[in-house]
């Protein structure tokens, strides 16, 4: 018997859907451009490698972490600009949009897994309970790793909520297997959109690979996702590695006013081409705007769980230093701290404070 956690393979029409994409290729999605990923022979060496050096690089602060805890009612509040982002650890952000909500990739548990006793922990708390969020209008998901798609986080939001789920496609079947109803999931392809009040929700490109388990590999699919309002514009990168089409979706769908980029859990050893380092989130966020620095960069996929073999605080050191040298506007805050593109920033390095001695 599987783990309820591992999701559900895509049927029936769903499957149908897949097979008419024109990222399923050869019985599984696929990537533009050929990628290099771990193969499962190197699966040993990378756990030999993480147990060898974790301690050498500092995969986890020194002290706790400056987690900001938000009131409901701090949350549920229009912000004076019509824009607001509420970084709520890893890749996980509250966006308040022209008058809508949305909450992308939330992560609620305790370890990024399958299973409750085992497998990447948290670095710091969640900033607040779920029921505290409010109101939602939508939940994105970017793809369908344990990092970025939690089962017990979608079945309290399916619980308590009435929101719907916004995913690429194949991801709704795991929903389903998880106790969402059908009418509350929308599943898009690349370039594909669907409306939401006022705002548009696009399901972009990435490059990455999805798969709960060995034996779902490749049937779901991976995004970036564009969200366009009246007013304005953010991106949310999901995972992928540096690729040319940020240009592209930046020609189609932008400017945007804010970027949500995945900066951590890179490697040349393992993942080279699936999750980009710093200084390509730099030039993403750059390419999204037509090479102009334009909008406010928030890094994500750091500070939560430390997926790779960098030191915990390395990617946003590296990301504040690439940014400076070229121009681009970062903010910078803490778990659960809210902030308006368009108003003052958190600039601080807070993280600074918590490094490992000797950092």
């Amino acid at each position: 018997m599987w783990p309820a956690s591992f999701g559900a393979e895509p049927t029936g029409e769903r499957l149908a859907r897949i097979r008419r994409s024109p990222q399923f290729r050869d019985g599984a999605f696929r990537n533009e451009r050929s990628t290099t990923t771990a193969a499962p022979r190197a699966a040993l060496p990378m756990l030999r490698d993480f147990l060898r050096r974790s301690d050498r690089v500092r995969r986890k602060p020194a002290g706790r972490l400056p987690v900001v805890r938000p009131s409901a009612a701090e949350l549920s509040g229009a912000p004076a600009s019509g824009l607001r982002l509420t970084w709520t650890g890893h890749a996980g952000v509250l966006v308040h949009i022209d008058g809508h909500r949305l909450l992308f990739d939330p992560v609620w548990g305790e370890r990024c897994s399958p299973f409750s006793f085992a497998g990447p922990r948290r670095l710091h708390p969640s900033p607040a309970p779920l029921a505290d969020l409010g109101h939602l209008d939508a939940v994105v998901i970017s793809h369908d790793h344990y990092d970025h798609l939690d089962m017990p986080t979608v079945r309290a939001i399916t619980r308590h909520t009435d929101t719907v789920f916004a995913v690429p496609l194949g991801v709704g079947a795991h929903l389903e297997h998880w106790g969402v109803p059908p009418s509350r999931i929308i599943e898009l392809d690349w370039y594909e959109s669907a409306s939401l009040g006022e705002l548009t929700l696009t399901a972009t490109p990435g490059q990455h690979f999805c798969g709960r388990g060995v034996r779902n590999q490749g049937r779901t699919l991976w995004a970036s996702w564009a969200v366009t309002g009246p007013r304005h514009r953010v991106f949310h990168s999901g995972d992928t590695g540096y690729f040319p089409g940020f240009a592209e979706i930046g020609r189609r769908l932008g400017p945007f006013d804010a970027t949500m980029m995945q900066i951590g859990a890179y490697s040349s050893d393992y993942w080279p081409d699936i999750h980009m380092t710093p200084e390509e989130g730099v030039q993403a966020h750059l390419d999204l705007s037509g090479g102009t620095p334009h909008g406010v960069l928030l890094p994500i996929h750091w500070g939560t769980f430390n997926l790779a073999l960098h030191a915990w605080d390395e990617p946003v050191e590296r990301t504040v230093a690439d940014a400076k040298g070229r121009g681009v506007t970062v903010a910078l805050p803490r778990p659960g701290e809210s902030f308006e593109p368009d108003g003052e920033l958190p600039t601080e390095p807070w993280w600074q404070a918590v490094a490992a001695p000797g950092a």
